[in-house]
Parts: structure tokens; sequence; C-alpha cells
């Protein structure tokens, strides 16, 4: 599986299930079950690097903000949100996270920014197509977030660091 195929699946599944985390998840299992079970660690493995792309302190500021604080395993599910939304949000958050004040400009914390079960979907359609767990996908996992840590705390920080989104979800 290439790229644009883990993109296409991301993107598909996620209108058709008209942006519910849950329906996304399970409409991707379904997906997932009908490819091969190479094809089925080939997406695994390009969720998990993104994922892993996606573990920087600056992207955990813009999720504190949007979610109006996050935990260890909130900005986990976030970020496999993040990865939900599709190539063009990722990409952008990971520019620039505070351009998430305009790629996502309807987020409700209430709502968004938690999927999950989408970090399952590939285990899932393995296990039914298999029997078995997925394989060690070998992809290394970093001890810390990537980059210079952030005083979630401190407002002047946030503010400075995330002008949009301190406008929109801070203070």
């Amino acid at each position: 599986m290439y790229e644009t195929e883990f993109w296409q699946l991301i993107d598909e599944t996620r209108e058709a299930a008209d942006g519910d985390p849950d329906e996304h998840a399970d409409l991707l299992v379904d997906r997932l079950a009908g490819l091969t079970p190479d094809d089925v660690v080939d997406f695994a493995r390009l969720f998990e690097v993104r994922f892993r792309r996606a573990y920087r302190w600056d992207l955990w500021g813009a999720a504190y903000l949007l979610l109006g604080g996050a935990s260890d395993d909130s900005f986990d599910f976030f970020r496999c949100w993040l990865i939900g939304r599709g190539r063009e949000v990722f990409e952008g958050a990971l520019h620039d996270p505070d351009n998430l004040a305009e790629l996502v400009p309807d987020f409700d914390e209430e709502e968004d920014g938690d999927a999950e079960d989408l970090g399952y979907a590939a285990d899932e359609a393995y296990e039914q197509l298999t029997g078995q767990s997925l394989p060690d996908l070998d992809v290394p996992e970093p001890d810390e977030p990537e980059g210079r840590a952030l005083d979630f705390e401190d407002h002047a920080v946030m503010a400075d660091r995330f002008p949009r989104l301190w406008d929109r979800y801070g203070g």
C-alpha cells in the first residue's frame, strides 16, 4: 500500500461517516478487512509512522488549547483524530500547529479531538482476516515528544506560540 492509498482510505471512510470518529473507525475496519493481510500491515505501518511524527510538543500545546487540557492519553487520541482528518489537515498541523485554527474552524471539544478507535482499526481488521494479532511494525518509538517542551499553563507562552488558537480557545 502506498501513501496515496492510505490517505484515500482515511478520506473515504471519514466522509462516509460524516466525520463521526466512532463510525469512521468502524467503516475503516470494514474496508481494511476487505484487503490482504499484507496491505493491512502496510496501512498500520503508515498510520503508526504518522502517529509518531505527530508526537511533538508544539502539537501537544495546540491540542491542549483545543481540548481545554490534554493528558498523555488524550494527546494520543488527538493524534489519531488528526490523522483521521486527512492529509491536508494533518500536514498543515505539522507545518504549524496554530494552523488548526483555520484547518478545523468548527472544532468542538465535546465532539472532536478524540478518535482512539482509529488507532486500533488495522489491529481489528488484521485479526478478522487472520485470527492473529497484528505483527510488530518495527516503527521506532520516541522517548520524548520532539521539539522544545512548552509550559501549557503559562498563558503568555501559549498566547505567543499559538496566537490564532489562543484567540479562539485560550484565556
